[in-house]
């Protein structure tokens, strides 16, 4: 069973950094598209970054230069990044996972990727 459970969510000041993480567990991570995305409220889910099975990356335009997407295939943690906060970087963020490279840095930014399991989704509050 796919399971993925992001950590290291919380509260950091404008112009601050966290760095979020995804353990994964019940499937072979180092084949899968992995992504982060989030939803803030009153908003739709939001791609940010997304990164294939052999490391390449493609990131949001709202991502770009800021956050940075990696991953560790031995340990089975997905990382996201996030420097220099902004207010519009509060949200919900989801971990996301789709057994398959295929069109990942294509269409992997968008929910219709039709990923196959998410996070529960972790909290990051950005103040002022």
């Amino acid at each position: 069973q796919v399971q993925l459970m992001e950590s290291g969510g919380g509260s950091a000041q404008v112009g601050g950094s966290l760095t979020l993480s995804c353990g994964v567990s019940g499937f072979t991570y180092s084949t899968y598209c992995m992504g982060w995305f989030r939803q803030a409220p009153g908003k739709e889910r939001e791609g940010v970054a997304v990164i294939n099975n052999v490391g390449t990356t493609r990131y949001a335009a709202s991502a770009e230069g800021r956050f940075t997407i990696s991953r560790d295939n031995d340990k089975k943690i997905l990382s996201l990044q996030i420097q220099n906060l902004k207010p519009e970087d509060a949200a919900m963020y989801y971990c996301a996972a789709k057994a398959t490279w295929l069109g990942c840095l294509i269409f992997g930014l968008t929910p219709s990727y039709s990923y196959d399991a998410w996070g529960q989704g972790i909290q990051v509050t950005v103040s002022s």
